[in-house]
């Protein structure tokens, strides 16, 4: 490569012919784990200004394949675009450049899910706050995590319907890609058209696609479902509706390709898969239907995250020995030289904190050597826990104190707990900071009493925090939540999609409901008329996208029914709990086209849109 450029000076990168390159950079190129062992390559910018030009060159896969998947998805991004739904796609450059080879832009501020989650240990990929706490270390910011949360919402959604109607399988953690910007996106399409993987006679893609609790925890702004769950149901049903309209365009391009030689794509069997997919013979509401169910069943799937798991497991081998641990939460390593020689520590108090979860914080006060150089710092009790477990990683146990123990009797959470675990994390960070040099000094130490950003924001205080979905949802106006319902009329037909359902009041035991809704038309004495969706478990705010519907009901006699909604929560053995009721006079809607909104729920009485 050298004496190419010796010979000829520079040249322009197959990748993107605008991108003028005048020599490598050796110390820059490194490779990925991976089968194929693809080379990380740094190329030296013409421009003296101009950073330099990252690629990844792979050889040993079939790139063809990898680009007509790239092409495909951005055409999807095109027609997305063009309805007015930007979907914040990730879509990078890929060329063949031979058989078996070839070159792949890199994304610059990405990382993959796997190196994420195993900040939280090899299980990381079982955790569900991996995600949300690398955004939150790389969104210190308050608009600038809702922001990162906005487009990881949007991107997700484009990246389950794409991958789920080119059936792009062998996904694991290792394949899928998170700019600190919150946009995902997927690498590597070495098998698509549902060719998966196979483990004997076990398919190694067991979900429609990759949708994990710890995707959804980020969506949710935590462990419960929100209305922003909401948003992104409705966001994929939308795009995949959208899809549909072009089937045919899709399997014109991917027929043209049939002869082309790609091993996957080489008989109408390939085409059919996609044809199922889109589902071209479903109207809008059941292809909505039937994608949420798609959404429930990969939310549901330990599969993948076993998946995830054994690659961690199987990646583990590949890692060198100068691998330093790091802490999750910090987005940089500090040192004793860059911040200065830490002479006392001293966790002054606990406080209440509600973002992201409930629980206690501890305040430490920090004071360097420089005279009057003092810091305050806030850590969790499970931040303190993760730098005990990395330290380990470093150092046999004889040479570290001993950590207070994580179980304890009774709440967890408590007052009293929180103030004796203070006393216990005061010993441990003292006999810390006075242990042998080695630990005492090592970056470890001195990364977690380095100064955060919330630590600066907060500055000794505890600001009231900003409710998940405050930019998503707006105010309910009453206790009773609200119910989302599109409403049709055709062909004596009465058609009913609930939809969402948000803002329920919990029990009255604090416990959360488990919700459905039943309808009638009224009136109606002998309760034929009655239909019920199914049962959503512990939440408070449901999705169902089901669709009830009433046949052999003229227009003259619609006018005179009133739909009667009910939200009722299961019970099992007991009478089930009535949680909020809607009555809609049919005749006040204009049923000659779809209605749909928000109907306010409550105790008898007629709903408002």
């Amino acid at each position: 490569v050298a004496q190419f450029f010796k010979a000829h000076g520079s040249c322009r990168l197959p990748l993107s012919p605008s991108l003028l390159v005048k020599g490598i950079v050796p110390r820059d190129c490194s490779y990925f784990n991976s089968n194929a062992v693809p080379l990380k390559l740094s190329f030296q910018n013409v421009d003296p200004l101009g950073e330099n030009i990252r690629v990844i060159f792979k050889c040993g896969d079939d790139l063809r394949q990898d680009m007509l998947t790239l092409q495909m998805i951005r055409i999807m991004n095109k027609i997305w675009v063009q309805e007015g739904l930007d979907m914040r796609m990730v879509i990078f450059r890929c060329f063949s450049t031979g058989r078996g080879r070839g070159m792949v832009e890199m994304i610059p501020n990405a990382e993959t899910l796997r190196k994420i989650q195993v900040e939280h240990g090899v299980t990381g990929s079982f955790k569900d706050r991996p995600l949300a706490d690398w955004l939150q270390k790389h969104n210190p910011e308050e608009d600038e995590y809702e922001k990162a949360v906005e487009n990881f919402i949007y991107s997700c959604a484009g990246c389950c319907v794409a991958t789920y109607v080119l059936g792009i399988c062998d996904r694991h953690n290792d394949n899928i890609m998170l700019k600190t910007t919150g946009h995902m996106f997927h690498i590597d399409f070495g098998r698509f058209l549902g060719h998966a993987q196979m483990f004997g006679n076990i398919k190694r893609d067991r979900a429609p696609f990759v949708f994990t609790s710890d995707m959804a925890y980020v969506i949710n702004g935590g462990d419960k479902p929100s209305s922003r769950f909401h948003d992104f149901v409705d966001l994929c049903c939308q795009a995949y509706n959208l899809i549909r309209k072009h089937t045919h365009l899709f399997l014109n391009l991917l027929g043209l390709m049939l002869s082309c030689g790609i091993p996957e794509l080489s008989d109408l069997e390939d085409l059919k898969y996609v044809y199922d997919a889109l589902r071209p013979q479903d109207s809008d509401a059941d292809a909505t239907t039937y994608f949420t169910r798609l959404i429930e069943s990969s939310l549901g799937s330990v599969a993948t995250k076993l998946n995830f798991f054994i690659h961690n497991l199987a990646q583990m081998k590949f890692t060198g020995s100068d691998a330093r641990p790091t802490l999750s939460f910090a987005p940089r390593t500090h040192t004793l030289k860059t911040s200065g020689r830490i002479r006392d520590v001293f966790l002054c108090r606990h406080e209440r904190v509600f973002n992201p979860s409930k629980g206690y914080t501890y305040v430490v006060k920090v004071q360097r050597d420089n005279p009057g150089e003092v810091t305050f710092v806030q850590r969790t009790f499970e931040e303190f826990q993760e730098l005990h477990n990395k330290l380990r990683l470093l150092f046999p146990s004889s040479l570290l104190p001993s950590f207070p123990s994580r179980f304890v009797i009774g709440r967890s959470r408590g007052e009293a707990v929180a103030e004796r675990r203070k006393e216990e994390l005061n010993g441990y960070i003292w006999h810390l900071i006075h242990a042998a040099p080695e630990v005492a000094e090592c970056d470890l130490i001195y990364t977690f009493f380095h100064p955060l950003p919330r630590d600066e924001k907060a500055a000794g205080t505890n600001p009231t925090p900003k409710p998940a979905d405050a930019t998503w949802a707006r105010s309910l106006g009453k206790v009773g939540g609200e119910v989302k319902l599109s409403i049709s009329y055709k062909n004596n037909k009465l058609f009913i999609m609930v939809m969402h359902i948000r803002g329920l009041p919990p029990l009255q035991d604090g416990n959360d409901p488990d919700p459905y809704v039943k309808t009638y038309l009224l009136p109606d004495p002998q309760k034929t008329t009655k239909r019920k969706t199914k049962v959503a478990r512990k939440t408070c705010n449901p999705t169902y996208n089901e669709m009830l519907v009433y046949d052999g009901i003229p227009r003259g006699d619609l006018e005179q029914r009133e739909l009667r909604l009910s939200v009722l929560s299961e019970e099992g053995f007991w009478e089930n709990i009535l949680l909020g009721e809607v009555g809609i006079r049919l005749r006040d809607l204009d049923l000659a086209q779809e209605k749909m909104g928000w109907f306010a729920l409550g105790s008898r009485g007629h709903g408002t849109l």
